[in-house]
């Protein structure tokens, strides 16, 4: 028997104007790939201004060149979904509260972090 999680959805509308998509295995931003209790975010791509949970699902999910963010888009696009509240975040709000949300406050996986230079051109 595998411990592995099923995938329930490729996609998840949270609002008309906000749509969260990779191999998601809960309604929390996790996905096959990463779905610990602290993997609750979601980070959006330059290239096509959406949240995937993680590197491999947007690799997995999509055929187009990767597009990061550069610190000038950073200070005024939000980027960072919280997937226990849905609300979106600054990457400094994400960067700067101790691996926790800024609205819910629920703890954020510190070793996204070492995965920045995959998101963003800092």
């Amino acid at each position: 028997m595998s411990d592995s999680p099923k995938i329930i959805s490729t996609q998840q509308v949270i609002s008309p104007d906000l749509t969260l998509k990779g191999q998601l295995v809960d309604k929390h931003s996790r996905c096959i790939h990463y779905h610990t209790t602290i993997d609750i975010i979601a980070l959006k791509y330059k290239c096509c201004q959406t949240y995937y949970p993680c590197f491999q699902c947007h690799q997995e999910l999509t055929n187009h060149k990767v597009e990061k963010y550069n610190l000038t888009d950073l200070e005024s696009i939000k980027v960072v979904l919280c997937g226990e509240c849905y609300n979106e975040l600054l990457f400094d709000e994400y960067k700067n509260n101790q691996m926790k949300c800024v609205y819910c406050h629920h703890e954020f996986n510190p070793g996204c972090s070492l995965h920045y230079d995959l998101y963003f051109d800092i």
